[in-house]
């Protein structure tokens, strides 16, 4: 997946700002499953793996907008906060809707663990999407504020 991503963007810090998120997700897996009284067991494992293609995809969707103002010639800090707001509905969207259709598995007793770790986890993902990686793009590009006369 590391290796699609640097391929997908053609350069290494877009990816490398991807990946830095994906560690902070444990925070709200961790945060669900000690909240729910949950077990990290096997299921838990799958629904964590599918957690980091679910927040992979959100911070492509963010970066590609990113990187699309900017080569449209907008100022980079003003690109980067066009495209956070434009991507908020998107990005949170998504998020809802998959939070929602895992609701029904709570009861399961096989299947509380995943819809517990993929509930919380991309609750707290999508915040990481939407504050995290507009300002790790920030630093890892130079954005500055630049006064319009």
């Amino acid at each position: 997946m590391i290796l699609v991503s640097i391929l997908l963007f053609g350069k290494l810090r877009q990816p490398l700002i991807i990946w830095l998120t994906v560690p902070l997700a444990l925070v709200g897996i961790s945060a669900g499953l000690l909240g729910f009284d949950g077990a990290f067991d096997f299921m838990s494992m799958l629904g964590a793996l599918s957690l980091i293609g679910l927040l992979i995809k959100n911070a492509i969707v963010l970066i590609d907008e990113i990187d699309t103002q900017i080569a449209e010639g907008k100022e980079s800090l003003s690109a980067i906060l066009d495209s956070t707001v434009s991507r908020l509905r998107p990005v949170a969207m998504a998020a809802a809707t998959t939070i929602l259709g895992l609701i029904p598995l709570l009861s399961d007793a096989f299947f509380v663990n995943m819809s517990i770790t993929i509930m919380a986890g991309l609750g707290f993902a999508t915040l990481l999407t939407l504050f995290f990686v507009p300002v790790l793009y920030s630093f890892m590009f130079g954005a500055k504020h630049t006064e319009n006369a």
